[in-house]
């Protein structure tokens, strides 16, 4: 039942949204100040207040600033700016650099009265105010824009909609929340207010909104049938940024200055990870690792989802199924094999007997209600003068939350990282798994009694029973050994605004649990700091918790880059962390739109990397699914198996043809992981993006703009998965260029039509090489990154319909923030040459072994001896090799650096 009320909600509040039943007057412009580079005005209401959610502003200020040549800023507020804005301490406004008027891609134009503008690129209009009366209320703002018949628009995230938005009665929702089985057609976890608007021919623009309040965005036609896309929002300020493009790599690189260029992560964080929640205990975990490693499939990460807390409650250890000593020797085994660890740690925290929360009270770093009161339970019996109230309840049952806003959370948070997280004496991670941070909320609003809720509902939840190891590990310590016991001795145990409303605003957006302050944290609580209302700032909640929980980590490790995926984001989360896509379910529509959702995050909001839970978390999975997701997932920048508690194991090594189709995709994954390297490092330096949808390397073709099915990995390797369940066939696009089979060199003349892919087995993914593009692969795979990195290169050739190809290779030592040496090699094949040139200032040896030609009948070249090799000594040296494929095969190439 409760499933069918949810189901209703968007209904309910998209009823609310489209021709208002009241008109509003708009506002009125005057004192208008133009200058090279800006422009100012005053705006006044233009008539009688309409009042319709909340009360209309008199006066607002307009601010547009030519910030460069493609991005134009333009910026609505009240005149007192007592109105909201998103803290810059959170979101760090972009550089001015000096834009102007004349030089900009970009046109602002205005009319007075009513107030509209419209902004342009050349002749044609990209955003056109007119189709609607300004409305810039207490509690409500409302701004519609034109578009163009039929567009093609991207973007407006998070969501599990096609990639390409609907037209027509369609509402977006922003508003975090814990969303398992993330549904279509609802607001998920993160807020990211930007769509791309792909015009073909014309060109490719995007506008951001930088708003953090609640929002619907409805894209419709009017009954005249002009297209429109109408903004709803329960506060704030109109805070636009308008990009210019014109090509989507542009528009996406454009966007990274306005949101930052993504965080670099380490070489090891892109191998395959491996998680469930549901582990019993420290010898389950222990067993996966030993398990995969017999079936010889490549593990580079383990993970433990909250199972390893005593009772759910983060910075503890369950002391019987996860004690501290067993899990230090878990953490150096995995260490001496080269292999990673990783924890979840969620923001909540349990008020029963909790260090963690003992500390953040007495230190004050906790959400409070505006009256002062902690937020959290008033079932807890706190000490004498410290009055609670309200509710929360998580997986440890009655809980309460840290205030990010809290000048001491960061000290405070440190400091608990610190002292659980410690080297020598904690649980020594390698990187950090959040969860929750919506923030999640379970018990509906309004909490009266959390503490019976969270008895009703199994918070906490009865832990596993304790057991002995049940089966010998070897290479694992003694501790995890079976006993040694008589027979017998085990036998049948069976082991295994001032005065708003700040809950319940007049407005409805179509948030799919109900009322905003529903499974989350109370929205009219007052953060510490600045005062901000949890109102104004919930979906900042996420983000903020993901960049505290890096700073801790660079504090544990200051030299190391730190991995942190979370599960809520905001506008720019990529600066910091990577992202999981969340709780799927084990489903064929969800394996497709993960392809969707992976290509809209990577691409267009500039978090790269991101994957969804590989085979699916909720449900069970089957072996065909779970073996066709093994090797989608492998090309995924961020590499997981993750499920949940009840469903069956879906570890990789439990169906033969699931390990087969690993092990095959583990092998490709290794052996282009420098490729991946390059190209994610490119991002983080250019904010040009990674994985990308077919539209951005052919913008003009329009057979790709609604293809969410297939991607490009790089811009060398076009990926185009089996996605029907019992199929072994796919209809894959090639648009008018030459591509290459991976597995057989054998050229494919593209001629922007489909064409069926067949006898594709379920252990296997069909992968094309891009004409034009040089590929640096590792020779072969390896079971560690670590040990990858000990291996050679060679160099897959595929030239394009004018028999040139380019490539790029970019080294360093994987794992530094700050980097003393780097390589940084440019590939180039013209005339049948091979031309090698760039920075060769790496520390140690790295050989070019091999070069393989494609479409040629030599299609493989030999590799001379050491005597033949070409040395790079000095460091810092730029150096040119040559090679003429007419002419010689390619000797070895060393590139060295001297010591």
């Amino acid at each position: 039942m409760l499933g069918s009320l949810l189901l209703l909600v968007p209904l309910v509040g998209a009823a609310i949204i489209g021709p208002r039943d009241v008109q509003c007057p708009g506002y009125r412009a005057s004192n208008v100040k133009e200058s090279e580079n800006s422009l100012t005005a005053d705006l006044s209401l233009a008539g009688k207040a309409c009042n319709t959610y909340g009360s209309d502003l008199q006066n607002l200020k307009l601010l547009v600033e030519y910030q460069t040549d493609e991005r134009l800023h333009v910026m609505i507020h009240d005149k007192d700016e007592e109105v909201y804005q998103v803290p810059e301490s959170v979101f760090p406004r972009p550089e001015n650099k000096d834009g102007a008027k004349k030089s900009s891609a970009l046109k602002f134009e205005y009319k007075k009265n009513p107030f509209s503008f419209k902004i342009k690129r050349g002749d044609e209009v990209l955003f056109d105010t007119s189709a609607s009366d300004l409305i810039f209320q207490s509690q409500y703002l409302g701004l519609r824009t034109w578009l163009p018949e039929d567009p093609y628009l991207y973007g407006m995230g998070e969501h599990t909609d096609p990639m390409r938005l609907e037209t027509e009665n369609y509402t977006r929702t922003t508003w975090n929340r814990d969303s398992y089985g993330i549904p279509s057609h609802s607001n998920l976890y993160g807020d990211h207010p930007v769509y791309y608007d792909h015009r073909g021919e014309s060109g490719t623009h995007a506008v951001f909104l930088l708003n953090s309040n609640g929002m619907d965005v409805k894209i419709n036609k009017t009954d005249d049938g002009k297209q429109y896309l109408e903004y709803n929002i329960l506060g704030g300020v109109f805070d636009f940024y308008f990009l210019a493009g014109p090509t989507p790599k542009e528009v996406s690189a454009q966007y990274a200055e306005i949101v930052g260029l993504p965080a670099m992560m380490s070489y090891w964080t892109f191998g395959f990870h491996q998680c469930r929640y549901g582990y019993q205990d420290v010898f389950n975990v222990a067993e996966v690792v030993y398990n995969y490693s017999q079936a010889n499939i490549p593990l580079e990460t383990m993970w433990t989802d909250i199972d390893y807390m005593d009772r759910r409650k983060i910075f503890t250890l369950d002391p019987k199924r996860f004690p501290l000593d067993k899990m230090r020797q878990l953490v150096d085994y995995l260490h001496d094999h080269d292999q990673k660890y990783i924890v979840m740690v969620d923001p909540a925290l349990s008020v029963s007997d909790n260090g963690a929360f003992n500390r953040g009270k007495e230190q004050g770093t906790l959400m409070q209600h505006p009256n002062g009161d902690l937020y959290k339970g008033k079932s807890h019996t706190p000490k004498e003068g410290y009055k609670l109230t309200n509710i929360g309840v998580v997986w440890p049952g009655v809980a309460a939350f840290p205030d990010w806003f809290n000048p001491k959370t960061q000290d405070y948070w440190n400091n608990e990282f610190s002292a659980f997280f410690n080297a020598n004496k904690g649980v020594n991670i390698d990187g950090l798994w959040i969860d929750m941070n919506e923030a999640s909320n379970f018990c509906p609003y309004p909490c009266e009694d959390p503490a019976k809720f969270a008895k009703a509902n199994g918070n906490p939840p009865t832990p596993p029973p304790v057991r002995e190891n049940p089966r010998p590990l070897p290479g694992f310590p003694e501790d995890f050994q079976p006993p040694k016991q008589k027979r017998g001795d085990r036998k049948g145990k069976k082991l295994g605004l001032p005065d708003r409303d700040l809950i319940n605003p007049k407005y409805k957006i179509a948030n799919y649990a109900g009322s905003i302050s529903n499974k989350t944290i109370d929205t009219d609580l007052i953060h510490a700091g600045e005062g901000y209302a949890e109102y104004d700032t919930h979906n900042l909640y996420g983000t903020m918790m993901s960049t505290a929980s890096r700073n801790a980590m660079e504090k544990r490790r200051p030299k190391v880059r730190p991995l942190v995926i979370t599960r809520s984001t905001f506008a720019g989360a990529g600066t910091g962390v990577g992202h999981w896509l969340g709780d799927n379910l084990s489903q064929w529509n969800q394996y497709r739109i993960s392809i969707a959702q992976m290509l809209v995050f990577a691409s267009m909001f500039q978090v790269p990397m991101i994957g969804s839970d590989v085979c699916g978390f909720g449900g069970n999975t089957t072996e065909e699914l779970c073996a066709r997701w093994a090797s989608l997932g492998a090309f995924n920048t961020f590499y997981r198996n993750h499920n949940e508690l009840g469903s069956i194991s879906q570890e990789f090594y439990r169906w033969d043809k699931v390990a087969d189709s690993a092990k095959k995709a583990i092998d490709i994954r290794y052996r282009l992981l420098d490729y991946t390297y390059t190209y994610f490092h490119r991002q983080t330096q250019r904010g040009e993006p990674f994985l990308m949808p077919m539209f951005y390397l052919y913008p003009k073709d329009k057979n790709t703009f609604s293809n969410d099915l297939q991607f490009f990995y790089g811009d060398g390797l076009l990926v185009s998965p089996v996605t029907e369940e019992g199929k072994t066939s796919v209809d894959a696009y090639f648009p008018n260029d030459i591509f290459y089979d991976w597995y057989t060199g054998r050229p494919v003349r593209g001629e922007g039509k489909n064409k069926t892919l067949s006898n594709i087995d379920i252990t296997h993914i069909p992968l094309h090489i891009r004409g034009g593009n040089i590929i640096p692969l590792r020779t072969s795979s390896a079971m560690t990154t670590t040990e990858l990195r000990k291996k050679g290169f060679e160099l897959i050739i595929a030239p394009g319909l004018d028999g040139t190809a380019t490539g790029s290779l970019y080294v360093d030592d994987g794992d530094s923030l700050e980097q003393k040496y780097t390589l940084q090699v440019n590939f180039e094949f013209k005339d049948s040459t091979l031309r090698i040139d760039g920075e060769f200032n790496f520390g140690e040896p790295i050989m070019l072994e091999k070069a393989t030609l494609l479409g040629q009948k030599d299609m493989e070249t030999g590799k001379r001896g050491a005597d033949d090799a070409v040395r790079f000594v000095r460091k810092g040296e730029k150096m040119v090799k040559e090679v003429n494929f007419a002419l010689e095969k390619p000797a070895s190439i060393q590139f060295r650096g001297a010591n």
